[in-house]
């Protein structure tokens, strides 16, 4: 099928590679000139493990493309995927003016021919409706621009939701291999098509496991489509924060919550994921879709308290680390601390709203001296607008003088790293793990004094 992917951020590119791999004819647009040179020559400008070798080839194909021409892209595509970014106000709402400006330009360069317009960013619940209209805008203004001599374009479109439920660092794997597939429109016509498109995913083609049964399809209103996408984020993220509540519980009463979300986890009703403590969660989704959905509840008189708690409960999981460090070191000032991991999870170069943000804050503020090492931000070059904090090259180095050593982000490089050479060469022996990541019989026979979290 031909395919238009407008917008080439984290869900965008991986929507457009996995689609042109499947053996789709696509085209991917950005509107930063840098940015589609970038694409064109090969590189990738995220890191996604596997996505630079299937751009690569799938370019090479002749099945994927990019370019910043709107108009050509709206012309090639029978179904128009807006992939652009949603980021969160002040407020907590969606920033949806990229998405409000991305349709319009879709009307203004809609022809004659029946196309698919698909929501795939997280946009507030009934933008389909308005998606629709604004594309609507955009054909009257090319219709008035051109005296009303234009091609007289009727509705030739329908809008489909259709969320993501991607996890950085698998995205991949995520796209291949879905849990389910959730389609909202009111136009059969636009599902039938939208389903051959995800044919070869539903029946698992390209799957790790080609024997399992075709994945499930909802199909569903625009609405609940969107729904679908903020409450399951928000459980998740709730999720977390609940097993974190509990083990600042366990820290308190001598139990061990790894062995407590073992045993909570093997209940079917509530399953095993999810469960790991730690220092709380970030990133670019959980927190943008947890507040987006507090906001609309606001704006239609409910009080979301529960998410609102979910909220609090992780913000104050952040400094919970912080509090580990003055228990043992006391006075943190004058101290120089090395956090391991600055990404808000593994297998990614994502730092937006990550716990290592907060913790250089207030760390900062408390007169330490803060180090870190990452395995992509400290070869990358690119210290996204770091401040406070020095970016060392290699582990060992930032373990040289360190009072204390913080477990931020569970790479999987870090369990085996040389404990036992980086703790002779530190000031004090304290290993903080945020995420209940290491082996803690490994650390203390490494020299360290091991502290994890809820245990």
């Amino acid at each position: 099928m031909r395919v238009c992917v407008i917008g080439t951020g984290y869900v965008g590119l991986v929507t457009g590679v996995c689609l042109s791999h499947t053996g789709h004819h696509v085209i991917c647009i950005d509107n930063n000139e840098e940015k589609v040179k970038l694409l064109k020559s090969g590189q990738s400008p995220i890191y996604e493990p596997g996505l630079s070798e299937l751009m690569q080839s799938s370019t090479q194909a002749g099945l994927l493309e990019f370019t910043s021409d709107l108009k050509a892209g709206v012309d090639h595509g029978d179904i128009l995927f807006i992939a652009v970014g949603t980021p969160p106000l002040p407020t907590g709402e969606s920033d949806t003016r990229y998405v409000e400006a991305v349709a319009k330009g879709i009307g203004a360069h809609l022809t004659t021919g029946y196309k698919v317009i698909v929501n795939k960013s997280t946009v507030p619940i009934g933008s389909g409706d308005w998606v629709r209209r604004i594309v609507l805008d955009g054909v009257e203004e090319r219709k008035k621009e051109e005296g009303g001599s234009g091609t007289d374009i009727e509705a030739e479109f329908d809008v489909v939701s259709n969320p993501e439920f991607l996890r950085e660092g698998s995205a991949i794997f995520d796209t291949f291999n879905p849990d389910r597939i959730v389609l909202g429109s009111n136009s059969q016509k636009a599902l039938d098509m939208m389903q051959e498109l995800y044919a070869p995913l539903v029946e698992r083609k390209y799957g790790d496991d080609q024997s399992l049964p075709p994945v499930a399809v909802v199909i569903t209103d625009l609405n609940s489509a969107e729904m679908i996408k903020y409450a399951a984020n928000s459980f998740l993220a709730t999720k977390i924060s609940f097993v974190n509540e509990v083990a600042n519980i366990c820290d308190r009463v001598g139990a061990d919550v790894t062995q407590v979300a073992k045993g909570i986890g093997l209940d079917s009703r509530i399953g095993n994921k999810f469960l790991q403590a730690g220092i709380g969660w970030g990133g670019s989704c959980f927190p943008k879709d947890v507040s987006a959905l507090v906001h609309t509840a606001d704006d239609y008189g409910c009080e979301a308290n529960l998410l609102k708690a979910a909220v609090e409960v992780n913000q104050r999981q952040r400094m919970i680390a912080v509090d580990k460090l003055q228990q043992s070191l006391k006075i943190l000032k004058g101290k120089t601390i090395g956090l391991l991991g600055l990404t808000f999870k593994p297998d990614t170069d994502d730092m937006r709203d990550a716990p290592s943000l907060d913790l250089i804050q207030e760390l900062n503020r408390l007169g330490a001296k803060v180090k870190a090492y990452d395995p992509i931000i400290s070869q990358s070059g690119m210290r996204h607008g770091l401040t406070g904090v020095v970016v060392e090259t290699d582990p060992e180095r930032l373990a040289d003088g360190c009072d204390a050593l913080v477990l931020v982000t569970d790479w999987k490089q870090f369990e085996t790293l040389d404990y036992a050479k980086m703790a002779k060469s530190m000031e004090h022996n304290l290993f903080v793990d945020g995420r209940n990541f290491c082996d803690r019989k490994e650390l203390e026979t490494a020299g360290f004094q091991y502290v994890g979290i809820g245990h």
